[in-house]
């Protein structure tokens, strides 16, 4: 009969066997397929421009307040909560939490609808695409509807002596389809589309 002293090294042994297989080999095979067959995705999906230079991942949104960019979603970033180590603040972003119940909702949608207006005054009362007066439930949408990025091509175009028409050929070329063509819906990436604006890829 075994006893509990005589089992210990074996069980000891077996542990410490899954333990480097779990915590150190499975992951590093896991971690090197991925760089292999999605690198670019592994790695954060960063884009890189022409010169080198990282300007940031194609996965989060980026702030654009110019006229001469293509605008995304509305982002709630607060930097005044969290700093780091050396007193720098932390940028953090969520949804609005605010019921659509309230008012408060209500009011934050009619200024940013008066905002949209303000800037397009050659789309007259013509409906303003939902997702350019809302928050996404991240915070940290990167990409908007093909309508909500179109309703902006002639401000950008007037705003940069471009035509319509090539403003309209940049959003095209950032613009992904359905997964399949039947899953998910067409979205323009608004970081891609304001860097290629700005020629940098």
């Amino acid at each position: 009969m075994k006893t509990v002293k005589s089992v210990l090294p074996k069980m000891a042994g077996f542990f410490l066997v899954m333990l480097i297989i779990t915590s150190v080999i499975y992951p590093a095979v896991i971690t090197a397929a991925a760089n292999v067959a999605f690198g670019h995705e592994a790695n954060g999906s960063v884009i890189v421009g022409k010169d080198g230079t990282k300007y940031g991942s194609a996965l989060l949104a980026q702030e654009f307040t110019g006229n001469q960019y293509l605008w995304g979603r509305v982002m709630n970033v607060d930097t005044g909560t969290f700093t780091d180590e050396n007193g720098e603040p932390l940028a953090y972003a969520g949804a609005s939490n605010k019921t659509p119940a309230g008012s408060e909702l209500e009011a934050m949608i009619a200024e940013r609808v008066e905002k949209i207006r303000a800037a397009h005054p050659e789309k007259g009362e013509e409906p303003i695409p939902v997702d350019l007066v809302t928050c996404s439930g991240s915070g940290l949408d990167p990409e908007i509807s093909p309508a909500a990025a179109g309703y902006q091509a002639e401000r950008i175009a007037r705003e940069r002596n471009m035509t319509t028409e090539d403003v309209e050929a940049v959003i095209n070329r950032y613009t992904t389809g359905r997964f399949l063509g039947m899953f998910g819906e067409p979205r323009v990436n608004v970081l891609k589309v304001n860097l290629a604006l700005d020629g940098l890829i």
